[in-house]
């Protein structure tokens, strides 16, 4: 359903007693004394007590601070009301005692009145912005004008403009799929019939019909939960018994019925709810667990549903799983933003040099805010899963021989001949239609006869040992409802699809079609296989145990309708079966060599019953799900009664086939010095099978599985466990994770951190973007998160850097990106081609934009003091606005095209991107290079043109000018590693605009002299002076040291 979503998350607070045995992380004994509350403040004091006093305050805490109070304010402005439990009468939204959110989507990030002010705070909340605006305000007062407005106003404008048009273009397009999402139409049931209403429409107690036509049992139906959970395996639903014996749809309204359900919660693995009807004697009550729930961004995917809206917009799941998107910061923009607080904080000290040189004289004050204005040019203006799930049976073994994908014919003529055999029997007896008789295997040798019966009795129990459902496409009727499925359905084989809640289930049913024995129907209470000869096999379902993470096992008892035997049939991890069946000396060691392929291993037994156990078994079995107290416990203690000496069958082995090039590109990854976690929705067997094949945990690393804890002191016993361990994989559930984060979040991060991969499973969406804000918290690195589902939303927009894969799941995650690629393997490319190439020239860009504005301001300083401290311009109006566009812009903006390795070599040697990490490109260090030659060259170009220059001022302009203009285009031509023809053309057309404006600047130059010998080699010898030894220390630099991409471009 589109909309009907719910979530809960809980927390236990039990304490257990304190006296541990060993001292806890990075504590005093006595901290297990202390209250509760004060434990678990003690992680965070520690490290906010770094961060204290006012040298904190000023380098960031008054940002810290006033976000803070933003924030209360905001949470003032719109108080969040109290979540309830609810009570929603079927199809009667009238009668709902509260208000409910309307239920759409709203992506956008601003509305019409706060769009403005919204961009312009994400603008001039970066330093340089908001001190450019300052400068051009101040160009208002006419005691501090310097020159003519546009000359500071048209650049800010033309930045402001460009981004305001980008996010404009942004969130039309966000409104867009709002829009689209919310005009869905969707089936409502009233009394008068079946109406279309728009989502965003639906309320809390509608009666919504969702259909697909695909045929499964009554009373059930399979959903899709990739965008939620991002599982791409189907979930079966299960209706409230009550309603289904209604004789018709209509009589959902004349019936007095009502759900009670909890208040929304985050939890998308649990729900707890009453169903009651009240016009019958005695009423009628039947709990609602989440095998009767649909929830938001899950979809039907076989069968009918008619459901009842519980929860609408944010209070559905999925939303409250989702994390508001944010403004993401690059790394690059901060390191810029603090090399421009340097670059201001020596621009007040030049200009207090200049009014103390002045000798504080008149109105010093104001001269001083003028210096200030003149050198403002010496800052820059800022130009704004792993696996496919696709499961292939591997590995077959049954203690003494091994079949594997070259030898499964073989099992196939076991099972061949087998039912020949047992159908060749005249038909009396017991074994008419069934397994072979005793007598019928006596015939052929010894060995044979041992090895076929032993693969038959495997193969069968794989067939019968499953929650699988074949499922058929049924066709529609002349009223365009689904007609029986008798007189309408095809049950051919190409017709017929498997659905289970796990992906190995259905890998397993489909191995056993393939060698001969096909599941080809089943519903609550029975199942049919189909042997090689066409035969039909019925078995009653008496029993079933599904599968847990605690008992990592599923079982179930069946009786064979044609014989009437009574067999528990049991498969689970070899963890938890090793100590279930008979004693055997092969088990272990073959579990452990197929886990080393990255196999998916399951052990597969059964055991068989009598009638008067399996008899005692159901008396004792439903008095224990009656009981009121314990009754998990009881249920738990009855079915292990049970599980004791029961008969090993065979292992099997089941491969998730991994997308492309996923283990080349997780080694590049490593090579490239980044730290890899894996965080998952799947169960814990399923994600260490994951992390081994895909070698994020290589073949001799030792792997820490993280046992459940539900409480401080078992977290603080399993963490001192945990310590102890070296160089080793860690791998966390989600429950257990939140108990140490909640009790010791610094000491886990920590720990963890040293670890060289880690794998959290059972993750929700949440604790995916909370993991992420962790680790950004306490190890100030970059992150990036990579998903392809809609439940990775969150943890894309936590992270840095959000990468979305298109895929099965859908494109939720692509679309919350920051980027979106289809495949896996393209990460390699993006990080280490592309990533690096735009740090590396966006490093280059944001220097030598710098050294543009911080030469042209040295020369007004060497002017300002040679002319007796004038706080007068050196150059004015156009020629300060051209110089920082249409002279210079085009070949510096070219560097972006600029690279020092080819994309295939920086993929052969990832180490290259290591170096980014190191922060060599855009440093202090290479920033104070820039200066030192931004001062070189501005001193030699101001010095030169008064030296040169013979009579007037108007001279000592042009040849400056001119040299200025023809010393940043060769500045570039020094910076560019490797030539584009593009940037050779911007070299041209830049020098071309200017010598043309040269016509049209009578007002600045002598034109007269700027065409006279004097002039060119004035200009000349300037420019070679400045640029010259530069080039030549470039040369003996690449020399005698070059850098590293240069020894591998050679």
């Amino acid at each position: 359903m589109h909309r009907m979503s719910y979530c809960s998350f809980r927390y236990s607070l039990e304490d257990e007693p304190s006296n541990l045995d060993e001292m806890p992380l990075m504590m005093s004994e006595e901290g297990f004394e202390n209250d509760e509350s004060d434990y678990q403040t003690l992680p965070r004091a520690r490290v906010n007590q770094r961060h204290s006093g006012l040298a904190w305050f000023l380098l960031g805490g008054w940002k810290v601070l006033c976000g803070s109070c933003c924030d209360c304010l905001a949470h003032i402005c719109r108080r969040k009301k109290e979540l309830k439990a609810r009570t929603v009468w079927l199809g009667c939204p009238e009668k709902c005692e509260e208000k409910y959110p309307k239920n759409a989507i709203k992506n956008q990030k601003y509305n019409i009145i706060t769009f403005v002010p919204g961009v312009l705070y994400q603008q001039f909340k970066f330093f340089l912005n908001l001190y450019f605006l300052v400068v051009a305000c101040s160009q208002f007062v006419p005691s501090l004008k310097i020159g003519y407005l546009y000359t500071y106003w048209a650049p800010l404008g033309f930045v402001l403009a460009v981004t305001m048009v980008r996010e404009a273009v942004d969130e039309v397009r966000r409104y867009q799929r709002d829009k689209e999402m919310n005009s869905q139409l969707y089936s409502k049931l009233t009394v008068r019939g079946k109406i279309q209403v728009k989502s965003s429409d639906i309320q809390v107690g509608d009666l919504i019909i969702v259909e697909k036509s695909f045929c499964v049992f009554p009373g059930s139906c399979f959903i899709r939960t990739d965008q939620l959970d991002g599982e791409t395996d189907w979930k079966l639903k299960v209706a409230v018994g009550c309603t289904q014996r209604l004789p018709a749809v209509g009589d959902l309204f004349s019936i007095s019925a009502y759900v009670y359900a909890q208040k929304p919660q985050l939890d998308i693995h649990s729900f707890e709810g009453n169903f009651t009807r009240e016009d019958t004697d005695p009423q009628i009550h039947e709990s609602l667990s989440i095998e009767n729930t649909l929830w938001a961004s899950t979809v039907v995917a076989s069968g009918t549903v008619i459901g009842v809206v519980i929860y609408t917009g944010k209070e559905t799941r999925s939303v409250l799983n989702t994390s508001y998107a944010k403004n993401k910061v690059g790394l690059l923009d901060l390191e810029l933003n603090r090399l421009t607080k340097a670059l201001f904080l020596a621009q007040v000290v030049l200009s207090v040099v200049m009014v103390a040189l002045q000798g504080f004289v008149g109105p010093w004050f104001r001269n001083l805010f003028r210096f200030v204005v003149l050198f403002s040019y010496i800052i820059p203006i800022r130009y704004s899963t792993l696996t496919q799930n696709e499961m292939i049976f591997k590995r077959l073994h049954l203690g003494t021989v091994s079949y594997g994908t070259d030898t499964m014919d073989e099992i196939q003529s076991h099972i061949v001949q087998s039912y020949a055999q047992a159908t060749s029997q005249p038909p009396s007896g017991s074994a008419t239609g069934a397994t072979p008789s005793r007598k019928t295997q006596a015939s052929g040798p010894k060995v044979r006869k041992s090895v076929s019966s032993r693969i038959h009795e495997a193969v069968k129990a794989i067939a019968l040992c499953h929650n699988v459902t074949p499922v058929y496409e049924s066709h529609a009727g002349v009223n365009g409802e689904t007609e029986s499925a008798e007189a309408d359905q095809d049950f051919s084989d190409d017709n017929r699809t498997y659905q289970a809640s796990s992906p190995d289930e259905v890998a397993l049913v489909r191995w056993t079609e393939s060698v001969g024995l096909t599941l080809v129907n089943r519903d609550l209470t029975s199942l049919q296989l189909k042997t090689p000869s066409g035969q039909i096999l019925s078995f009653y379902i008496l029993q079933i145990f599904p599968f847990t993470s605690e008992s990592k096992r599923m079982g179930i008892i069946v009786r064979e309708e044609s014989t009437g035997d009574i067999t528990f049939y049991m498969k689970g991890a070899d963890v938890a079966m090793a100590s279930i069946v008979q004693y055997n000396d092969w088990l272990e060691e073959e579990c452990g060599n197929m886990a080393r392929e990255g196999l998916r291993t399951l052990v597969v037994a059964k055991k068989c019953l009598s009638e008067e156990q399996y008899q005692d078994f159901e008396n004792r079995y439903n008095q224990a799900k009656l009981s009121i107290h314990d009754r998990t416990l009881k249920v738990a203690a009855v079915v292990e009664s049970l599980e004791r000496e029961m008969e090993l069958l065979c292992l099997t082995g089941v491969e998730d086939q991994l997308q492309a090039d996923v283990r080349p590109t997780l080694e590049l990854l490593r090579n490239a010095g980044i730290k890899i976690w894996m965080l998952t929705g799947d169960k814990l067997e399923t994600a260490t099978c994951i992390a081994k094949s895909s070698h994020l945990v290589s073949r001799n690393q030792d792997i820490h599985v993280f046992r459940p804890v539900s409480n401080r002191g078992e977290a603080h016993l399993e963490l001192n466990a945990f310590r102890r361990k070296h160089d080793c994989a860690l791998v966390i559930s989600g429950d257990s994770l939140e108990v140490c984060l909640r009790y010791y979040e610094h000491e886990f991060v920590e720990l963890a951190c040293q670890c060289p991969a880690v794998v959290c499973c059972r993750c929700s969406p949440t604790q995916k973007a909370q993991i992420v804000r962790l680790l950004q918290q306490h190890t100030a690195n970059r992150t990036c998160a990579i998903g392809d589902g809609g439940n990775d939303v969150s943890m894309i927009q936590a992270a840095d850097c959000g990468i979305g894969i298109e895929g099965k799941e859908g494109k939720q995650a692509s679309l919350a990106a920051d980027f979106s690629i289809t495949q896996f393997k393209h990460i390699g490319r993006l990080l280490m081609v592309h990533g690096r190439n735009s740090y590396k020239r966006s490093a280059a860009l944001g220097q030598f934009v710098m050294h543009r504005g911080m030469i042209i301001s040295t020369m007004q300083a060497v002017f300002s003091s040679i002319f007796y401290f004038a706080s007068v311009p050196l150059y004015q109006g156009f020629l300060m606005v051209g110089y920082a566009t249409i002279y210079t812009m085009f070949p510096v903006f070219s560097l972006v095209l600029d690279q020092d390795v080819k994309p295939e070599m920086a993929l052969l040697y990832p180490e290259l991107y290591k170096d980014l990490t190191k922060g060599r490109s855009l440093s202090f260090k290479t920033f104070l290079i820039w200066v030192l030659i931004s001062v070189y060259q501005g001193g030699i170009l101001m010095y030169g043109a008064l030296v040169l220059f013979e009579s007037e001022f108007v001279h000592v302009v042009a040849i400056s000018f001119t040299a200025l203009i023809l010393t940043e285009l060769l500045m570039v031509a020094l910076t560019i590693r490797t030539w584009h023809w593009l940037m050779v053309v911007a070299e041209f057309f830049s020098l071309g605009c200017y010598l043309a404006s040269l016509a049209f600047l009578n007002e600045y130059f002598d034109l007269s002299f700027i065409t006279t010998w004097p002039f060119l080699w004035k200009v000349s010898a300037i420019t070679l002076v400045s640029c010259l030894p530069l080039y030549i220390i470039k040369y003996l630099k690449r020399k005698f040291s070059p850098p590293s991409y240069s020894k591998l471009s050679s």
